[in-house]
C-alpha cells in the first residue's frame, strides 16, 4: 500500500513538471546556435561579476531631522601656527551666550619654526590637492566617510630635520568645548583678560611693526576627532602682505550622525568662507589685526548610513541578468534565422521559376507553330 502511494505521489509530481526534457534526437545544433550561445555566455560572465561588484560595493544614505541637542558642549578641535611668539599672542571664544571660554582650558602653546619641512611641506601639497578634488567632485566625501579610522592624512607629520633658525612661530593646539550656540573663535595680540565690561587682550607690550598673522591651519573640525576626514580648512595657509591684517572665516556647523560599517559617532561637518583685509584707519578700514573664526550651528541635523544591497536582491538581479540575456539572444537569434530563411528562399524559388518557365515556353510556342492541322476524320 506504502509503495503504491508513492507511486502515484511520483507520477503526480512527475506531471507537475514545468520543464519538459526534449530528446537529444531531437535537437538539432548548428555553427551559428553554437557562436551566439558563446556570445551570450560571455556577457552573462561579464555582467555577472559586475554585478557581484555593485554586491560588494555600499552607498550613503543621507537623512534629515531637526537637531534638539542644545544642553550638550561642543567640542572645537584646532590646529594652527600663526607667524608670532607665543607670549604675543592669545586664543579665545566669546559665544552669544556671553560666555568667554579661554585658551587655558585645552589649548597648548608651542614654539615652532613657521617654515615647514621638505617632508611637510610635500604633505600640505598633496592635503591641498584633495581639498581642490572635494570642491570639484563632491562624492569623494562618501569615500572618505567609508574610509574613516583607517588613516590619519590630516595629522602633521612630525619634522625630519633640525631647523637651524630659533622658534619665531607659535603652534596653538589642542580642543575647546564650547556651548552649541553661534560664537567667535579668535587669534588676537595679546592674552585675554577679564573686563566687566567686554572683552580685551593686552596687547599694550607689542609694537604693531612686529604683527604677523601669517598662519597656517593643519586642522580645524567640531564634534569628536576622526582620523581620516578632511575638513574644508585643513591645509589652508595664509601669508600677510601687511603688518595690520585681518582674517575673517565665516563658518556654518552641521550636527552629523555617522553610522558605517567602521565608525558609529556624532560628528559636525561645516562649510565655511572667508574674507582678508588690511586694516587702515586713514581710508575707513577698520578693526582689530588678527584671525577671527565666527562660527553658527544649523538647526538641521544630518544621519549619514552606509547602505548595502540585501543578498535575495542581488539573487533577483542575478537571476534577471541571466534569464533575460538568455531569453533575448535566443529571440535575436530566431528573428535572424526567420529573415534570412525568407530572404534566402525567396531568391531561390525565383531562379528555380526563371530555369523551369522559360525553355518551356519556348518549346510550347514552336510546337504550336510547327504543329500541322489535324485532318478531320469525317
Amino acid at each position: 500500500m506504502r509503495r503504491l502511494n508513492r507511486k502515484k505521489t511520483l507520477s503526480l509530481v512527475k506531471e507537475l513538471d514545468a520543464f519538459p526534457k526534449v530528446p537529444e534526437s531531437y535537437v538539432e545544433t548548428s555553427a551559428s546556435r553554437g557562436t551566439v550561445s558563446l556570445l551570450a555566455f560571455s556577457i552573462m560572465g561579464l555582467l555577472t561579476v559586475m554585478e557581484f561588484l555593485v554586491y560588494r560595493d555600499t552607498w550613503m544614505r543621507y537623512e534629515y531631522e531637526v537637531d534638539k541637542d542644545f544642553s550638550s558642549k561642543l567640542r572645537l578641535n584646532i590646529d594652527i601656527t600663526v607667524a608670532m611668539r607665543c607670549q604675543y599672542v592669545g586664543a579665545d571664544v566669546l559665544d552669544l551666550a556671553e560666555t568667554m571660554v579661554t585658551s587655558s582650558e585645552g589649548l597648548v602653546y608651542e614654539p615652532v619654526v613657521f617654515d615647514l619641512s621638505p617632508q611637510q611641506r610635500q604633505w600640505q601639497r598633496m592635503l591641498q590637492k584633495i581639498q581642490n578634488r572635494l570642491q570639484e567632485e563632491i562624492s569623494l566625501q562618501d569615500l572618505l566617510f567609508k574610509s574613516a579610522m583607517k588613516s590619519s592624512v590630516t595629522a602633521l607629520p612630525p619634522r625630519e630635520d633640525s631647523p637651524a633658525e630659533p622658534p619665531s612661530a607659535c603652534r596653538i593646539h589642542g580642543h575647546l568645548d564650547i556651548n552649541k550656540v553661534a560664537g567667535n573663535f579668535h587669534i588676537t595680540v595679546g592674552k585675554a583678560i577679564p573686563h566687566p565690561r567686554g572683552h580685551a587682550h593686552l596687547a599694550a607690550l607689542v609694537s604693531h611693526d612686529s604683527y604677523n598673522f601669517s598662519h597656517r591651519i593643519d586642522h580645524l573640525s567640531f564634534g569628536e576627532l576622526l582620523p581620516g576626514i578632511i575638513n574644508p580648512l585643513d591645509g589652508t595657509e595664509k601669508i600677510a602682505v601687511d603688518s595690520n591684517h585681518m582674517y575673517q572665516y565665516f563658518i556654518t556647523i552641521v550636527p552629523t550622525k555617522l553610522n558605517t560599517r567602521k565608525v558609529h559617532c556624532d560628528t559636525h561637518q561645516f562649510s565655511v568662507s572667508e574674507r582678508e583685509r588690511v586694516i587702515n584707519h586713514a581710508t575707513g578700514s577698520h578693526g582689530v589685526s588678527g584671525i577671527f573664526m565666527k562660527y553658527d550651528i544649523s538647526s538641521l541635523m544630518v544621519t549619514v548610513t552606509e547602505d548595502h544591497m540585501p543578498f535575495w536582491k542581488f539573487l533577483v538581479r542575478l537571476c534577471g541578468i541571466i534569464g533575460g540575456i538568455f531569453t533575448t539572444t535566443g529571440m535575436i537569434h530566431g528573428l535572424a534565422e526567420f529573415f534570412v530563411d525568407i530572404f534566402c528562399c525567396r531568391f531561390r524559388l525565383g531562379v528555380y521559376r526563371r530555369h523551369e518557365d522559360g525553355p518551356t515556353a519556348r518549346i510550347s510556342s514552336n510546337n504550336f507553330v510547327s504543329e500541322p492541322p489535324q485532318p478531320d476524320p469525317l
